[in-house]
């Protein structure tokens, strides 16, 4: 059954970042259709799914592609600050992030160092903080 899977899958598309979108959109919707009782959310979200199985299927790569890309493009800096975010929720399990107080770079500092002088890389400007 898989190799049959994997035979009808050959030269088309396949799953990529906008055809997740639209289908946990399309997810989405139907759950929110399905409380509001709206028939327009429905029909959304019925639309959304129909189109990722679509691109899905699709044997047209080149198109499918710069559609992923033009995707990619728009939401680019949505996705960088998700990212940063994420990152620095990470670090501030072993680091301390400051700000320079006179360019306003900011300087990360290990954890459970006590109290330090810190010089910042980019204005040399130091100012002292605990760790």
């Amino acid at each position: 059954m898989k190799e049959k899977l994997i035979r009808f899958m050959y030269g088309r598309y396949g799953m990529d970042s906008l055809g997740k979108f639209t289908i946990i959109t399309g997810l989405i919707a139907m759950i929110l259709a399905g409380w509001n009782n709206s028939m327009i959310l429905s029909l959304l979200s019925w639309a959304c799914i129909i189109y990722s199985y679509f691109r899905m299927f699709s044997r047209n790569i080149y198109k499918r592609s710069s559609e992923n890309q033009w995707y990619l493009n728009k939401t680019c800096k949505f996705r960088t600050f998700v990212y940063r975010q994420k990152n620095l929720l990470a670090q501030r399990k072993t680091h301390h992030i400051y700000k320079c107080p006179a360019c306003r770079q900011k300087i990360r500092i290990p954890r459970g160092k006590g109290r330090i002088e810190i010089r910042c890389p980019k204005c040399s400007a130091t100012f002292i903080k605990n760790s």
